[in-house]
């Protein structure tokens, strides 16, 4: 359950920067937005002289301890060199998935400043749920923060969110005590170590595209997604993992998917096991966890190299970032506020606070440079692994399940043919993105584990007489299993129980039926007659 904290802040600030911003703030034609009066009168926002005023705000803001309470203080901070205005503001912790997930659900019931991941920027386009920055706020977001963070906040030529950190990719924690100094750059040294002293390697290659891609970008390989010009859809893809330059890379991720080391695990937990990792591959995150258990051998360092055929390649990485995103308004002077109060909370000021805090890594230049942030173990590692790292666009949502299949395929594969079939299957599956009829991205499916194919296939549904959908088939499922119900083979929308995966209580036969009621839907088993 959400816990709220709501404050009454007064501020007080002129309309500067925003006053001209608000000629460019809005949201795709046909969007929920469509009647921002912003869009549809683009001088209204720039006739108002002041942003003086009471506003009622909602903020949505990570869930982690601490997080809440550091907004609300810099809401003050924001209220003291601004006075004039008030605001009353409800602050409610809400997961970054979380967040853009009742955006897209429900844009009117959304908060009004809400921070997510830079994966979900396409959906909530898509959705209606920004405001677009106008040309002044674009130049200064662009001014202060790093390429990678500008880029993450834009679809097309458009800016759509405010970059808060530059710290959501990874890279090698380590014991030091097992992995000398001299073999962390090379991944064949690193499991021979892991080996030798019976620790494990954790990685997760074989369900998470996220992380098996290190292997693709090491190579050369790229898949590059472009959007239509309104941000509703995927026109097109550029994809060549399915090349010579793939094949190398599924040799290499071989490498480590067939030691008795490996581990198909991002937790820093592992470094607790019973069988204690040596080596995980993970974010910052991880680093509270992996400095218990190690202690003084705690370590961490940019991703290593593998040799294919006397080669070195590096591995590659996807770098990400916090956004924080303005739903669109009907008055736009409130709209000028809540741009002006997102540009503050990502200014240097407040990403340093959050580094002090929670340890986030910033995406403001200067903050960047500062003493403490450059001294940081795991951040310096992640910033050498910049080097290596591919910005993560927008994909579709897709090629996330897709993507993961290949390193399955190729933990079992036992000659180059049958990598470059897991490879050709991999490319089949994305041009059926393309080619999947309009019928085909209205029906539902259900995805998980059910018959053991590990998140992989989905299982088909029909639409019933009453407007529920339910599976073709019957299924025999275990107490345990776990799946979703989605539409169109993509996560934009999906269902479960209560958000979180739908969860078989009782062993038995059922058949999946999906029951919908505008926004929410009901999954639920029935048995087999």
């Amino acid at each position: 359950m959400k816990k709220i904290l709501a404050l009454l802040l007064t501020v007080g600030m002129v309309l500067g920067l925003f006053a001209g911003c608000g000629n460019s703030n809005t949201t795709p034609a046909g969007t929920a937005a469509a009647a921002n009066p912003t869009a549809a009168n683009p001088t209204a926002a720039a006739a108002a002289d002041s942003l003086d005023g009471t506003y009622d705000i909602t903020v949505w803001v990570s869930e982690m301890a601490g997080v809440k309470e550091l907004t609300e203080q810099q809401i003050k901070d924001f209220m003291e060199e601004n006075p004039g205005i008030v605001i009353n503001a409800t602050i409610e912790g809400v997961t970054e998935l979380d967040s853009a997930t009742q955006m897209i659900t429900s844009v009117e019931d959304g908060a009004d400043l809400f921070c997510f991941a830079q994966d979900q920027l396409a959906r909530l386009v898509q959705a209606g749920a920004l405001t677009k920055l106008g040309t002044k706020a674009a130049a200064e977001v662009t001014e202060l923060n790093d390429s990678g963070a500008v880029a993450a906040a834009t679809v097309g030529s458009d800016m759509w969110c405010y970059p808060m950190t530059s710290d959501n990719g990874y890279f090698m924690i380590y014991d030091s005590s097992v992995i000398p100094a001299e073999h962390v750059d090379s991944l064949e040294d690193i499991i021979a170590d892991c080996e030798a002293a019976g620790r494990g390697f954790s990685m997760e290659l074989e369900t998470s595209a996220w992380y098996n891609v290190a292997f693709f970008f090491a190579t050369g390989c790229h898949s590059n997604w472009t959007m239509s010009a309104d941000g509703k859809s995927f026109e097109s893809v550029d994809d060549d993992f399915n090349s010579d330059n793939g094949v190398i890379a599924l040799k290499g991720m071989k490498k480590l998917l067939n030691s008795t080391a490996y581990k198909c695990s991002s937790s820093a937990d592992d470094f607790s096991a019973a069988i204690p990792a040596a080596v995980v591959i993970v974010g910052t995150w991880g680093t509270s966890a992996a400095k218990a258990a190690l202690g003084d051998n705690y370590a961490c360092t940019d991703l290593p190299s593998f040799t294919v055929d006397g080669n070195s390649y590096h591995l590659g990485s996807f770098s990400g970032n916090k956004l924080v995103g303005v739903k669109p308004q009907t008055d736009p002077v409130k709209t000028a506020v809540l741009q002006k109060l997102a540009l503050y909370l990502t200014n240097e000021k407040c990403q340093l606070a959050r580094f002090d805090a929670v340890g986030w890594g910033p995406s403001n230049k200067a903050a960047q440079q500062s003493e403490k942030v450059a001294g940081d173990p795991a951040l310096a590692a992640l910033a050498a692994q910049s080097a290596y790292a591919t910005p993560q666009g927008q994909i579709d949502g897709s090629w996330w399940d897709i993507a993961k299949v290949y390193a399955t395929a190729a933990k079992e594969a036992t000659t180059d043919e049958e990598l470059k079939a897991a490879l050709e299957s991999y490319e089949t599956s994305i041009k059926g993105l393309f080619s999947m009829s309009a019928e085909e991205r209205e029906a539902f499916t259900v995805i998980g584990s059910i018959n053991g194919d590990g998140w992989s296939v989905d299982l088909p549904m029909t639409k019933q007489d009453d407007g529920s959908w339910l599976t073709d088939e019957a299924y025999q499922m275990d107490a345990g299993v776990e799946f979703k119900v989605r539409q169109g083979k993509a996560w934009d929308v999906a269902y479960g129980t209560d958000g979180n995966n739908f969860v078989v209580e009782t062993a038995g036969t059922y058949k999946v039926r999906l029951t919908l009621n505008g926004e929410e839907g009901t999954v639920e088993l029935v048995p087999a007659e």
